[in-house]
């Protein structure tokens, strides 16, 4: 499979530009044409999630801390996350998305993929250029006026998110074989998705420095003396148009950290905040129908550096009680001067409902409570119901917005 897939490009990805500040920006029309900064939490040392295009134009980067950016950028406009904006336009976007087929995946919450392959033979035989720029309309009409989105057209996921990134803001780009060394060749190893630093030492180890030195390496080489495994001929596949991650991958784990919003609290107010953690992860866990044998819990310490502990479990489970009763105790060993903190519950098996038998009644009492929270917290919205002990940690341990996963949303 060394030669070009020249088949009908039929996958379409679709981005949605700076998607957080682009959605405050249509929310409030006041902010549009002005630099914005969407933070997890409103202080100068909180890093910045999402930058709009007109501060992105000065240099101000995700990940840049809000202080460091205001240097760049001083009339930068600094904007707490909303979640349920960006969820609703998640939806919507979605919505547009499977009205032309069947097979759409969401890669995160702003951005998402359209398999035309088992599409209607009247949406298929339409041109993807004029489909594409149809879904950029539509957003404009369904979703506001400001909003854009780039897209990418290829035959494959790969390629066509490379597409999608070639002209942002407002993009539409194709790639196929008469254009795919083209564009290959104004880009850097590092622009490709897949391609960080610890691959990019791998191909420039091997003599590779560039995207077209990548696409014309053999798969013998890229297999035996780049990524030492069939994930080298995977890339020569991916790099020529094939299709290579069509792939659902089961859920491994569900966590949850949280940055302290202060160093002088005392070990119960930690815990009441780990309680909250603990409840968010049991109701992730519990929406994808899993239950877990273990728990894992950390700290960042000021002066000790990374702790964890972490235990396994004979019996699967999934209530907040059990999660933060096992947390609580491993917790009892962390430092007291913790900067973050986190939990996550893995080994993770399928729900399955337990027989009722004279030993296993507790447990199905204890399912039928979790259960009923669950719905109502679902339908009247999250913590309706939840522990006590976590009533103050509530105003500062907020639910963001889940980045490279769509699983809860």
């Amino acid at each position: 499979m060394s030669e070009f897939n020249h088949e009908r490009p039929l996958i379409m990805h679709i981005d949605l530009n700076s998607c957080f500040a682009t959605v405050e920006q249509q929310a409030r029309p006041q902010l549009r044409g002005k630099p914005v900064a969407i933070v997890n939490r409103r202080t100068e040392h909180t890093a910045i999630v999402t930058a709009s295009y007109e501060a992105k134009a000065v240099g101000v980067k995700v990940g840049m801390r809000f202080k460091e950016a205001r240097q760049l950028c001083p009339d930068l406009i600094a904007l707490e996350s909303d979640p349920a904006k960006y969820r609703y336009v998640y939806h919507r976007l979605l919505d547009i998305m499977q009205d032309y087929s069947a097979h759409v995946t969401m890669k995160s919450i702003d951005e998402g993929v359209i398999d035309f392959h088992d599409a209607p033979e009247s949406i298929r035989s339409r041109d993807l250029v004029e489909i594409g720029h149809e879904i950029k309309r539509r957003l404009r009409e369904e979703i506001g006026v400001w909003m854009r989105c780039n897209v990418g057209i290829a035959t494959n996921r790969f390629l066509a998110k490379t597409a999608a990134g070639l002209h942002k803001p407002d993009g539409l780009d194709v790639i196929m074989p008469h254009n795919i060394r083209e564009v290959l060749g104004e880009l850097e190893l590092t622009d490709l998705t897949g391609i960080a630093w610890r691959n990019e030492h791998r191909l420039t180890a091997v003599g590779i420095m560039t995207p077209l030195h990548f696409l014309d390496a053999s798969p013998e080489v890229l297999h035996k003396m780049v990524f030492q495994s069939v994930v080298g001929e995977w890339w020569h596949q991916r790099l020529r148009g094939w299709e290579v991650d069509d792939v659902d991958y089961d859920i491994k784990r569900v966590g949850r950290q949280y940055v302290l919003e202060r160093f002088d609290l005392n070990h119960d107010e930690v815990l009441g905040r780990l309680h909250h953690l603990c409840e968010s992860v049991g109701s992730r866990l519990r929406s994808q129908d899993k239950a877990a044998r273990g728990v894992y819990v950390y700290a960042k310490s000021r002066t000790s550096g990374y702790w964890h502990s972490s235990t396994l479990a004979s019996l699967p489970f999934s209530s907040d009680a059990t999660i933060y009763s096992i947390a609580r105790q491993l917790f009892a060993r962390a430092p007291s001067d913790a900067k973050e903190i986190g939990i996550h519950c893995y080994a993770l098996e399928a729900t399955v409902d337990p027989q009722l038998s004279l030993f296993q009644e507790e447990i199905v009492r204890e399912r039928q409570v979790t259960e009923a929270i669950d719905i109502i917290n679902r339908r009247y919205g999250d913590r309706t119901i939840h522990s006590a002990h976590t009533l103050e940690s509530g105003v500062y341990v907020k639910q963001k917005i889940p980045f490279g996963s769509t699983r809860y949303l």
